[in-house]
C-alpha cells in the first residue's frame, strides 16, 4: 500500500494498494471507495510506487514491473527472471526493485544502469537512507545501506530469522521488522533497542516524529515512542507484558513437550496407577517430573525437564536455528528440493504461510502444505488455535469442512498443482557442442564446390564465440548487448543452409532468444515484414522430418514464450504451429514429447491470459492426446495434464472437456503410481464435479 499525494482530483490524497488478487486499486480517502481497477499482472502484487508525474508503478511476483497512468498500463517490463518483490523510487528520480534472485537494480526507465550483489537471500523490503543511499531487508536475516553506485556501506546482523521490512528517519535511525518476533532500532550499525513481539512483523514504519508504527501477525498496529507523555497506561502496558509472557509460554517445550499442553499441579491430586509412574506437571514456566511412591501414597518431586543433549539430537540446525523437523519438499516439475523447517510448538498454518511467501509459492497450496506437515509430524490431531488471523485474508486457518470465520461462507477449492503460473523454459545448452558441429557442417560445406559459398568464413565465426560469451553471462543479462549484426549473421545461416544441417543453429538461437536483446531484435527483424521465423519453423517441420531439426525446433519456439514481446507472434501462429508439430509426433525422441508437452503448458497459461476461446480448445485436444497415451513418460503427462486442469479452471474450455470424456483421464491419471500425476488428476477430479 502507498500514499498518493494530493492532487486535483484527490485533494486530501488517495491510497493505492496491491494484492493477492493480481490487481492494483486506487482507493478514495473521503468515501473509502475504490475508485480505480488496475488490471494486468498475473500474480500477486508487491510493492507500489507513486511517480513524480503520478504514475503509478507496481511489481509482482510474475517478474514484471508495470506503469499505470489514469488506470492503464503505459509501460510493462521484465525486471527480473524470478519474483519481484519490492519497488522504492527516490524523489531523485532513482528506481529501484528488489527481488528473490536476491538482487536489487537500479533502474532508468525500461534499462537496468546497475545490479547490486550482496545478500543471500530474497531482497524483501528497499528504503531510502536520507542522504547515503538506499536500505535493503532480507531473508538471509541481514539489513544493508548502499550507496546509490552500489557500493555496499554497511551491514545490520542482529535478527535470527527472516527481515521483511526495514525503515528510515531522517535523525539517522534504522527499524526493521523480522519473522524473529522483534522490531530493532539501530543507529551507526549497532542495534540500540530491541522491541518483543507476540508474532512476526510484517512491516515497520518511521512516522514523521519519530514514533515507530508495527503491524503483527496477530492483527494488531502498534504505535512506539520515546516521548513519556503519549507512552499507554501502565495497565495496558501490564496487559502488553501478559501478552508476550503467554505467548512465550505458548511456545515453550520442555524435554520434547509442549509446556501448555502439561497439566497443571492440580494433576499431583490424583494417586498414580502403579509405583514408579511418572507425571510431568507445568509449575510457572517450568516443567517438573514427579514419580508416584505406592507406599507412601505421593508423588515424590524427581526434578525440573529440561532439553537435553538427547532432545537436541533428535532436531535439525537449518540456517543455524534449532528445529524439530527440517522436511524436505518435491513441488514437482523439475524444481528443486525446498527445505521446510518446522517446531511441534508452531501453528502449523502460520509456517505454512510464511514458508509459500519465502519461497514465492501460491497461498492455493496453503492446505496441502499442513496437511504435509502435520502427517509427518505426526500430529494428527492438531486444532487450530481459534486466535490465529492469517496476515493475508484477516481469516481464521482454514479447516476442511468448516466455514471460513472471516465470511462465513465454504472455503474455496484449493489445488495441488493447478492452475500454472509462468512460463516452463530450456534454459541449458552445451554452447562447445553446438559450435563443434556448425563448425563440422561449414567444413563439409566449404568442401562442396557447389555449396562453398554458404560456409562460415574466420570473422562469421569469431562473431559468433562473441555470442556465445554474452549468452553464457546470464547474470548480466541487464546490462550486456547483442548486435543487429549477430542477428543477421544466424538468420543468414538458418535461411541459407541445407535444412539437414541446420539443427545446430536453431539450438543457437533457442539461448539467443533468452537474451532480452534477442528477443527484441527477432521481433525487430519480423515486424520489418521479413518473418524469418516462421520460415525457419516451416523449414524444420517439413517433408521428410529430420528428428534433430523436430526437437531443437520445439525448444526454440518453448523459449519464446520467455519475453512478452514475441507473444502476439505466438498467439497468431498458434494454431499452425501445434498442427505441425502433432503431425511430426511419429518422430518424436522422448526429448521431443517433452518438449511438445512443455510447449502445450506454456501455450495454455498464454490461451487463458488472452481469454482465447478458439486456441484453448486446440491446446485442450492435443493435451488430452498425451494423457491418454500409455507410451508416453511421467513428465510429458504430467505437463499435459496441469495444462488440462489449468485450462478448466481458468480458461473456457470446460464444457468441451467434459465432452471429451475427460474423466476418464483423470481416472487414469489417479491411479498411476507416480504421485505428481495422481495428484493433478486428483486436482482435475474436482472440476468435474
Amino acid at each position: 500500500m502507498v500514499w498518493a499525494p494530493p492532487s486535483d482530483r484527490f485533494p486530501e490524497g488517495a491510497i493505492v494498494s496491491g494484492g493477492m488478487d493480481t490487481l492494483v486499486l486506487l482507493w478514495n480517502l473521503h468515501t473509502g471507495e475504490v475508485v480505480g481497477t488496475m488490471k494486468g499482472h498475473t500474480s500477486q502484487v508487491t510493492g507500489l510506487a507513486i511517480d513524480d508525474n503520478g504514475d503509478i508503478i507496481s511489481s509482482s511476483m510474475d517478474c514484471t514491473l508495470r506503469r499505470w497512468r489514469d488506470g492503464n498500463a503505459v509501460e510493462v517490463w521484465e525486471a527480473h527472471k524470478v519474483a519481484v518483490q519490492t519497488v522504492l523510487k527516490l524523489p531523485s528520480g532513482e528506481l529501484f526493485t528488489g527481488s528473490s534472485d536476491s538482487t536489487i537494480k537500479l533502474w532508468k526507465g525500461r534499462t537496468c544502469l546497475h545490479t547490486f550483489s550482496g545478500h543471500a537471500d530474497t531482497v524483501r523490503c528497499l528504503a531510502q537512507m536520507p542522504g547515503m543511499g538506499i536500505l535493503s531487508a532480507s531473508h538471509d536475516g541481514t539489513i544493508k545501506l548502499w550507496a546509490l553506485t552500489g557500493q555496499p556501506l554497511l551491514e545490520m546482523i542482529g535478527h535470527t530469522s527472516l527481515v521483511y521490512s526495514v525503515d528510515a528517519h531522517s535523525s539517522g535511525l534504522i527499524a526493521s521488522g523480522s519473522e524473529d518476533r522483534s522490531v530493532k532500532i539501530w543507529k551507526d550499525g549497532i542495534c540500540v533497542q530491541s522491541i518483543e513481539h507476540p508474532g512476526c512483523i510484517w512491516d515497520a514504519k518511521f512516522l514523521d516524529n519519530g514514533d515507530v508504527v508495527t503491524a503483527c501477525s496477530d492483527g494488531v498496529v502498534r504505535i512506539w515512542t520515546t516521548d513519556n507523555n503519549r507512552f499507554c497506561s501502565d495497565e495496558e502496558l501490564a496487559t502488553y507484558t501478559d501478552i508476550i509472557s503467554q505467548y512465550t509460554l505458548t511456545r515453550k517445550t520442555v524435554g520434547g513437550l509442549k509446556l501448555m499442553d502439561l497439566p497443571g499441579v492440580e494433576a499431583l491430586q490424583v494417586q498414580g496407577n502403579n509405583d514408579g509412574q511418572t507425571l510431568i506437571v507445568r509449575e510457572g514456566d517450568n516443567g517438573v517430573a514427579y514419580s508416584w511412591n505406592s507406599k507412601e501414597l505421593k508423588w515424590d518431586k524427581i526434578g525440573e525437564v529440561v532439553d537435553g543433549p538427547g532432545d537436541a539430537a533428535q532436531g535439525q540446525v537449518y540456517d543455524g536455528a534449532h528445529y524439530d523437523f527440517v522436511f524436505n519438499v518435491d513441488i514437482g516439475d523439475g524444481e528443486p528440493i525446498r527445505k521446510l523447517p518446522y517446531n511441534r510448538s508452531d501453528d502449523p498454518y502460520a509456517v505454512a504461510d510464511k514458508w509459500l511467501l519465502k519461497e514465492n509459492l501460491p497461498l492455493t497450496y496453503r492446505q496441502q502444505v499442513v496437511e504435509f506437515i502435520l502427517q509427518n509430524s505426526g500430529q494428527s490431531n492438531f486444532v487450530p488455535d481459534p486466535s490465529f488471523r492469517d496476515p493475508y485474508t484477516g481469516g481464521n486457518a482454514y479447516v476442511p469442512g468448516e466455514p471460513s470465520s472471516s465470511n462465513g461462507s465454504a472455503p474455496k477449492q484449493t489445488f495441488k498443482h493447478i492452475p500454472k503460473n509462468g512460463m516452463l523454459l530450456f534454459e541449458t545448452a552445451q554452447f562447445e557442442g553446438i559450435l563443434k558441429k556448425i563448425t563440422v557442417f561449414s567444413a563439409t560445406l566449404a568442401s562442396d564446390s557447389e555449396q562453398k559459398h554458404l560456409s562460415l568464413s574466420e570473422a562469421d565465426f569469431s562473431r559468433l564465440a562473441a555470442i556465445v560469451k554474452v549468452l553464457k553471462n546470464t547474470s548480466f543479462y541487464h546490462t550486456s548487448k547483442l548486435a543487429d549484426a549477430d542477428i543477421v549473421l544466424l538468420l543468414k545461416i538458418l535461411k541459407s543452409w541445407p535444412s539437414q544441417m541446420m539443427f545446430p543453429v536453431v539450438d543457437f538461437l533457442r539461448m539467443f532468444v533468452l537474451h532480452p536483446d534477442g528477443a527484441t531484435l527477432l521481433l525487430k527483424t519480423i515486424e520489418s515484414g521479413n518473418d524469418v521465423l516462421m520460415e525457419t519453423f516451416r523449414k524444420a517441420v517439413a517433408i521428410p522430418v529430420h528428428s534433430p531439426n523436430v526437437l531443437t525446433i520445439l525448444k526454440a519456439v518453448t523459449n519464446l514464450f520467455d519475453n512478452s514481446c514475441l507473444h502476439q507472434w505466438l498467439k497468431t501462429h498458434c494454431a499452425e504451429i501445434i498442427d505441425s508439430f502433432s503431425s511430426c509426433k511419429p518422430s518424436f525422441s522422448k526429448s521431443a514429447h517433452l518438449a511438445y508437452a512443455t510447449l502445450l503448458l506454456n501455450y495454455s497459461v498464454l490461451s487463458i491470459e488472452s481469454k482465447d476461446e478458439q486456441s484453448q480448445a486446440q491446446i485442450l485436444s492435443a493435451a488430452l492426446e498425451i494423457a491418454e497415451d500409455d507410451a508416453q513418460d511421467a513428465d510429458s503427462k504430467y505437463r499435459a495434464l496441469v495444462a488440462i486442469g489449468s485450462l478448466m479452471l481458468n480458461g473456457l474450455v470446460k464444457s468441451i472437456a467434459l465432452d471429451l470424456d475427460v474423466k476418464s483421464v483423470t481416472s487414469s491419471a489417479k491411479a498411476s503410481m507416480d504421485s505428481k500425476i495422481a495428484e493433478v488428476g486428483a486436482d482435475i477430479e474436482l472440476l468435474t464435479r
